[in-house]
C-alpha cells in the first residue's frame, strides 16, 4: 500500500464549533458545519475545506470507479455554455427562473450549466459519423448551477452542486435499454459501496422528457421528496409518479342533476357539514391559469391537488392559482360554488376517482348554490384525466392494491431513456449499416455528488455526530493525543507507523486543547475508528474505539498497528 500522509490537526485548516449554526434546519447542515467539513460562502453556496474536500473525493472516486467499469469514458465539458443549443431544444425558456442567464462584454447571451444533455448532444454529433462511432456512454463530474427560489437544508439544495451526469448514444431503442439497465446496476452498486440506504422508485421525467424514468432515493426525514413504498409488493415510486386506471361506473340509476339552496357554504367543510354528507361525496374544482388560459382542476372533496403534478402536466406552460381578477372578468365563474357542469371556454382535467358515471355534489355555478347527482359523463365532460392528488398513507397500491406506506427521501439519483426528444431538437444523425442516416437515441444518468454526502450525514450520523462508513470518511482512523507530551509523543509515531502502512491518519495533535474536547471532536468528525493515546502511554497501550458500536479495546502498538493494517 502507498505511503498515506499524516494529516495533523494542528495544521488543519478547519475549526469545530460548539453550537449549531443558527440557519441550520437538518442534522447534516448542522453537523458538517459543526465538524469543519463545510463553511457557508453565501445562500446556497458553499465552501468544502480539507475533511469535506477528503469525503467528496471519495464519493468522486466511486462514482468514478463504477462508471469506468460499464465502459463509460469521462469527459469534462465547460459550466458556462451558450444559449443557441437550450434554445434549439426549448429549455432556456423552460428552465424559467431557476436558470442563471447572463451575457458577455459583447451583449451575447449564456448560461451556467443546469445540466449538460445539449452540449453532450452536440459533442457527439462533432465526433461521431457512423453507426461504428456507437454506442458510447459518457460522462462527467463537474459543478451545476441552478438559481433556487429558496437554497435551504445546508448542500441538500444548494444554488451550486457537484453532480456526476453520463449519457449513452445508441442507433436503436434496444441499445438505449441495455445502456439504461448498465447505468441501474452501476448506481446500485455506487450506492451500496457508499453504504447508503436508498430505494429505486418510478419517477416522472419532467423538464428532462423522455420515457422511462426512475429516482434513488436516500430515506431521511430531511428529504424534500415523498415516495410510496408497498409493503406487500416490490411497488416504490416518487408520489408524483403514482398513477391509477380509469374505472368507469354504471350511473343509469342516478336521478337528474338538481341545485339546491346551500347559502354560506363557499368551502368543502362547510358544504359537507350543512348537507351531512362526507366531504369525499363532493368534488372541489380547483381553478388555475395555464398560459394564461383558465383550467379546472376537479378532485374528490376530500382530496387535495398536488399542485406539482397539475404543473408537470402542462410543463412547459407556465401554471399559476387564478386571481380575484379573474372572477371579476369572468362573472360565470362563481368563487366557492364552480361546478363543472355548463362551464363555457374552460378546459377541465380531473383526477381518475371523477371516473365516467361517477356522481357528485358540487357547485351550480350560482352563488349560494350546488347541484347534486351530477354525474362524470353524463353531465360533463373531462378533457383529461391526469392523477393530480396528493398521494396519503393507506392509499391503495397501483399493482397489489395493499395500503401504501409514505416516507420522506433525498433524491441522490435519477435514470432517464431520453429517446430522441434532444437528438432530434440538435440533428444529431449518424450513418447506419446501409449507408442511410439514423436519428440517435439517447439516455441521461445523475448521481448528485455532493448530495450524496449530505445524504450519509442524515441516515448515518447519531447523537454524538458524524459517522461515515468507511469507504467514504476523511481518513480511516482518528489517533487522540490525549494532551500530555509523552501521549503525544506516543500519538505522532503510532501514526507514521499507520501511514507508513498505508493508513490514512488523522491525528489530533492540537497543543492546549483539553482531552474531553479532543474526544467530543473525534466522535463529531466521525472517523469510523478513534485510536487514543491516553493514560497508558507510558506502558505503549492504546485504546482502539469503534465510533459506530462504541466497541473499545486496549491494544499494544504492535497489535492496533497490526489490526488496522489487517
Amino acid at each position: 500500500m502507498a505511503n498515506a500522509p499524516v494529516q495533523r490537526m494542528s495544521q488543519l485548516m478547519a475549526k469545530t464549533l460548539r453550537d449549531d449554526p443558527a440557519d441550520a434546519e437538518v442534522l447534516s447542515h448542522k453537523l458538517l458545519v459543526r465538524a469543519g467539513y463545510v463553511r457557508r460562502t453565501a445562500a446556497g453556496i458553499w465552501t468544502w475545506l480539507p475533511l469535506g474536500k477528503k469525503v467528496l473525493a471519495n464519493v468522486e472516486r466511486i462514482v468514478r470507479e463504477e462508471m469506468d467499469a460499464i465502459g463509460a469514458q469521462e469527459v469534462l465539458l465547460p459550466a458556462l455554455l451558450p444559449r443557441e443549443p437550450y434554445e434549439a431544444t426549448g429549455r432556456w425558456d423552460e428552465y424559467g427562473p431557476e436558470l442563471f442567464r447572463l451575457q458577455d462584454r459583447k451583449g451575447g447571451d449564456y448560461l451556467l450549466g443546469p445540466t449538460h444533455e445539449e452540449i453532450f448532444t452536440l459533442m457527439v454529433k462533432d465526433q461521431a459519423s457512423s453507426y461504428k462511432d456507437l454506442p458510447v456512454i459518457l460522462y462527467q463530474i463537474q459543478s451545476k448551477f441552478r438559481d433556487e427560489a429558496r437554497p435551504r437544508a445546508g448542500i441538500l439544495r444548494g444554488r451550486e452542486f457537484l453532480m456526476k451526469d453520463s449519457y449513452s448514444f445508441d442507433l436503436e431503442d434496444e441499445g438505449l435499454a441495455k445502456s439504461y439497465a448498465l447505468h441501474r446496476q452501476a448506481y446500485q452498486k455506487v450506492f451500496e459501496r457508499l453504504g447508503l440506504d436508498y430505494r429505486i422508485c418510478a419517477a416522472t421525467a419532467g423538464a428532462m422528457g423522455g420515457s422511462r424514468s426512475e429516482e434513488f432515493l436516500a430515506p431521511a426525514e430531511a428529504g424534500e421528496d415523498t415516495f410510496a413504498d408497498c409493503p406487500n409488493c416490490d411497488f416504490a415510486a416518487n408520489t408524483e409518479a403514482i398513477s391509477y386506471e380509469l374505472k368507469p361506473v354504471d350511473a343509469s340509476g342516478v336521478p337528474a342533476a338538481e341545485d339546491i339552496p346551500t347559502p354560506d357554504t363557499p368551502t368543502i367543510e362547510t358544504l359537507a357539514a350543512q348537507l351531512g354528507v362526507e366531504a369525499s361525496a363532493t368534488l372541489k374544482n380547483l381553478l388555475v391559469k395555464v398560459d394564461g388560459e383558465i383550467v379546472a382542476v376537479g378532485v374528490p372533496g376530500d382530496r387535495e391537488v398536488d399542485m406539482d403534478k397539475v404543473e408537470a402536466h402542462f410543463a412547459p406552460a407556465a401554471v399559476e392559482l387564478v386571481t380575484e381578477a379573474d372572477f371579476v372578468a369572468r362573472p360565470d365563474l362563481v368563487r366557492g360554488y364552480v361546478g363543472p357542469q355548463g362551464l363555457d371556454k374552460v378546459t377541465y382535467i380531473a383526477d381518475p376517482r371523477v371516473a365516467p358515471g361517477t356522481a357528485w355534489i358540487t357547485g351550480a355555478n350560482k352563488a349560494d348554490t350546488h347541484a347534486k347527482n351530477v354525474v362524470a359523463g353524463r353531465d360533463f365532460e373531462v378533457d383529461a384525466y391526469v392523477d393530480v392528488v396528493v398521494v396519503r398513507e393507506g392509499d391503495p397500491c397501483p399493482k397489489c392494491g395493499t395500503g401504501l406506506k409514505l416516507d420522506r427521501a433525498i433524491e441522490i439519483g435519477h435514470i432517464f431513456q431520453l429517446g430522441r426528444k434532444y437528438t432530434d431538437a440538435l440533428k444529431l444523425d449518424v450513418l447506419g449499416q446501409n449507408g442511410k442516416p439514423v436519428r440517435v437515441t439517447m439516455g441521461s444518468y445523475g448521481i448528485g455528488v455532493s448530495r450524496a454526502v449530505a445524504a450519509l450525514a442524515e441516515q448515518t450520523a447519531d447523537d454524538k455526530g458524524l459517522c461515515w462508513p468507511q469507504e467514504v470518511a476523511p481518513a480511516d482512523v482518528h489517533v487522540v493525543a490525549a494532551g500530555k507530551a509523552l501521549q503525544t509523543e506516543l500519538a505522532l509515531d503510532v501514526s507514521e507507523k499507520l501511514s507508513a502502512a498505508g493508513v490514512r491518519v488523522l491525528v489530533d495533535d492540537r497543543p492546549g486543547v483539553s482531552p474531553g474536547v479532543k474526544f467530543t471532536d473525534s466522535e463529531l468528525i466521525g472517523v469510523p475508528r478513534i485510536l487514543v493515546a491516553g493514560r497508558r502511554a507510558a506502558e505503549g497501550i492504546v485504546e482502539l474505539k469503534d465510533r459506530r458500536t462504541g466497541e473499545r479495546e486496549e491494544l499494544t502498538v504492535d497489535e492496533a498497528v497490526a489490526r488496522l493494517t489487517a
